[in-house]
This record gives structure tokens, C-alpha cells and sequence, in this order.
């Protein structure tokens, strides 16, 4: 038997779905039940009702699964798929943050871990932060973490004053205006479009066509008719784009633009993970109890 069959056996037998993030393994988007960004995929997991949640991707998106499938199991398959921008920030420092801005709306990335997120007024991706923000009322102060640059993208788009957190996804921040410059040269008329991540976000996003959350990539993807497109963001996305429309050349602005998590996983470690039921995402009740309120507002938005 296959690899790729005993993966499809394995999840019928143990009730799964697969879930993967659009930056995975191609071979891993492949053989996905769902393929998409966070807020997409966050909406699957409730309404799959599988027993058994494997989730593609990283470990806060596996927290994120478990806290609103408390019932189900959530595995995933590489306990070393972490993210950097999780990472920058801690439950503690927000604590810290929130102590010196009484009063203040924290607004959280949804890659933040969940002790962050339990800590945590509004949770928000990159496809809804904008009107999350917007929902907020006027004149009341606003913290916006982990991602700086995300949260400059929307400060601009809504024109709230808001704090920001010194962070940033590392793949993301290093994609810089210096590049989009050397590509619009060597890809004239080729549209570019960027995630609100992309590093020097003032410089490099007013500069691009369209700024777009994954998701938004891969609806533009699909309607485009343009021979070239400059992608900037992670590559893994490229392979469902020219899944969708092998007409069009999707070309990343930067080539070693890879996230070492998104590729921790391999398909040997799905069909382990299956097969063994490893490695399971369990969250405190009281922290996933506080956490889901936001999410489901989330969610909702």
C-alpha cells in the first residue's frame, strides 16, 4: 500500500479529518480534507464533526482546534511545528502590557499561543483584523500583538490609534522594499500582491496591488487572468495556486521565503499521528474556557 493510500485508510478508520494550513508540504496539501488560512480553517474543525482533528500546521492553529472541539481529540503530527511569531510574545508581558493600559482593548493575532489569547479581549486573523478593529469603540485604547507590521497594516486601514507589540513573523519581516523594487523590474506589468505581514509594512505595502490574507491569495489566484504574479508571502502557497490556475505563473518575491515549521511536517508524520493517535493538544480548561470566548467572536466576525 501507498503512502498516500494508507493515509486515506487510516483517516477513515480513525474518524479524522485533515486539516492544512495553505504554507504546508505540497504532498501534505494534497491529500487535506481542508486546505486554507487560519480563520477558514478554525471554522472547518467545528463543522466536520469527526472525532479525530488532525491538524497540518502549527501548534497554536492545534490549540486553536482543541479549544473549540474540547471533545474531539486534536493531534499534531511534529511537536517541533511551532512559530516564531507566537513566540514573541507571552502570556506574562501581556499581563505586564495590559497593567500599564488599563481599560485598554486587547486585540490578539490568532498566532499567539493560547495562554495569550485566554489573556485577550478580541482575537482577530489576517483576513478579518481590519473589521475586527473596527468594531471596537471609539476612544477606547487599543493593543494590537504580536505582528507589528500587520498591526501598522490596519492602523492604516481603520485610522485607530492603536499600541503595537514589537514582533513579527521572521519570513514575513524579511521581505523588503528593496526586493519589490528588483521585481517590478524584472517582472514589468506583472501585478504583485503581499501579505499585510511583509516586513517595513508602511514602505512595502502602499506599493503592492493588492494586500491580501491567504485566503484572499487564493480567491485572487483563481480570478485572475494575468500571465505573472508576484507573490509575497511564504511559498508554500504557490502550490495551490497553480493547483487552482495553471494558466497563470505565480512567481514568490522571494524564493527562500520558508517557514521552517510549516515543513516540519511530512506525510510519514500524518500517517503516524493517525496510526498512534500523536501527539495530542490538550489546553487547560480554564485558559481554553477564556480563550473561546474571543474565538468564537472571531469566528463570528
Amino acid at each position: 500500500m501507498s503512502l498516500e493510500a494508507e493515509v486515506r485508510a487510516l483517516k477513515d478508520a480513525r474518524d479524522a479529518v485533515l486539516l492544512a494550513l495553505n504554507y504546508q508540504r505540497p504532498e501534505v496539501q494534497d491529500l487535506a480534507d481542508y486546505v486554507g488560512d487560519s480563520l477558514y480553517l478554525a471554522r472547518r474543525a467545528r463543522e466536520a464533526h469527526r472525532s479525530v482533528i488532525v491538524f497540518a500546521g502549527v501548534r497554536f492553529m492545534a490549540e486553536t482546534a482543541k479549544i473549540l472541539n474540547p471533545e474531539r481529540t486534536v493531534l499534531l503530527p511534529d511537536p517541533k511545528a511551532g512559530c516564531g511569531l507566537a513566540d514573541a510574545v507571552t502570556a506574562d508581558q501581556v499581563r505586564t502590557w495590559k497593567a500599564e493600559h488599563p481599560g485598554a482593548a486587547v486585540v490578539a493575532y490568532i498566532n499567539t499561543s493560547a495562554d495569550v489569547k485566554a489573556e485577550a479581549d478580541y482575537c482577530c486573523t489576517s483576513s478579518n483584523a481590519v473589521k475586527v478593529v473596527e468594531q471596537i469603540p471609539q476612544g477606547r485604547e487599543i493593543l494590537f500583538l504580536p505582528d507589528m507590521f500587520l498591526g501598522d497594516y490596519v492602523r492604516q486601514r481603520t485610522g485607530r490609534s492603536m499600541h503595537l507589540w514589537v514582533g513579527d513573523c521572521p519570513v514575513h519581516a524579511k521581505l523588503r522594499p528593496e526586493e519589490l523594487a528588483r521585481a517590478r523590474a524584472d517582472h514589468p506589468g506583472a501585478p504583485v500582491i503581499a501579505h499585510p505581514e511583509c516586513g517595513c509594512a508602511s514602505q512595502v505595502l502602499p506599493s503592492v496591488d493588492r494586500v491580501l490574507s491567504t485566503d484572499g491569495m487564493v480567491r485572487f489566484a483563481e480570478e485572475t487572468r494575468a500571465p505573472e504574479v508576484i507573490v509575497a508571502t511564504e511559498v508554500g502557497i504557490l502550490h495551490r495556486m497553480h493547483r487552482l490556475n495553471p494558466r497563470t505563473r505565480f512567481t514568490p518575491l522571494d524564493g527562500g521565503a520558508i517557514c521552517p515549521y510549516m515543513k516540519e511536517i511530512e506525510l510519514e508524520d500524518v500517517r503516524d499521528s493517525l496510526r498512534e493517535l500523536r501527539y495530542r493538544i490538550e489546553v487547560p480548561p480554564e485558559t481554553a474556557a477564556r480563550a473561546r470566548d474571543v474565538l468564537e467572536r472571531m469566528i463570528a466576525t
